[in-house]
């Protein structure tokens, strides 16, 4: 049986290099792609560059014909409220997570992949929940959702048999992102870091996403979203 080609793109530290490893030692054959250098095993191809540039995904589509694509790349909000924000820390994320959804999705649907791919975006819970201390970051996870439902539909509507599905992973405290924002929002609360914690339940961790996510291209049937909490994957209406 020949060895599944993953890339994933952010995957130098948080969620995306839990899940390059995880792929990893699943067996695929992984191209962790970030802008900085990160400590894989040898069986991963790293790739540095930037993920945003519009001339990168179709160079590495073209180079490693993927099976999977696991789009993890974002940028860390500025932890503050609305009126404290400027426009440039309000837009950080439409410039960074959407810019890299569109780009990679466009070139999946033009190159394209081949039939039987698989395509992941990793949005965030605060798509569903809001988020009103990370300026636009919420509304910019909202349209990394909105943009892969647009994809399968213009997938389906080619006839090209490539699934893309959006994962929404609620807090992640171990992480780059989920680090500020935990403490934000507990200071907000009024609370101490760990009582917040015990209050939002079980995190969610690079492992854990890995793992998960590793399943959920194993399966016959993929649904159009997710959230990922501690305990797991929960389908999406």
């Amino acid at each position: 049986m020949p060895v599944r080609t993953t890339i994933v793109v952010g995957a130098s530290r948080g969620l995306g290099h839990g899940i390059a490893l995880a792929f990893a030692a699943a067996g695929d054959s992984v191209v962790a792609v970030s802008r900085t250098p990160a400590d894989f095993p040898g069986s991963v191809k790293s790739e540095l560059a930037n993920a945003g540039d519009a001339t990168v995904p179709a160079r590495l589509l073209d180079r490693y014909e993927p099976d999977v694509v696991v789009l993890v790349a974002g940028a860390s909000p500025h932890m503050r409220p609305l009126q404290e924000q400027t426009w440039e820390t309000f837009s950080v994320n439409w410039e960074t997570d959407v810019r890299v959804t569109f780009g990679w999705l466009r070139e999946i649907l033009l190159k394209p992949l081949r039939p039987g791919s698989k395509v992941i975006v990793v949005s965030s819970g605060a798509a569903l929940a809001g988020s009103p201390l990370s300026g636009g970051y919420a509304g910019a996870k909202a349209t990394q959702r909105f943009i892969t439902s647009y994809a399968q539909d213009e997938a389906s509507r080619a006839g090209l048999e490539i699934t893309f599905t959006a994962i929404l992973p609620r807090f992640a405290p171990e992480t780059g992102v989920g680090q500020p924002a935990v403490r934000a929002y507990a200071a907000r609360a009024g609370q101490t870091l760990e009582e917040f914690l015990q209050q939002v339940g079980p995190p969610v961790t690079p492992e854990l996403a890995g793992s998960e996510l590793v399943e959920l291209t194993g399966a016959a049937d993929i649904s159009p979203a997710y959230v990922l909490t501690g305990s797991g994957l929960q389908q999406l209406p």
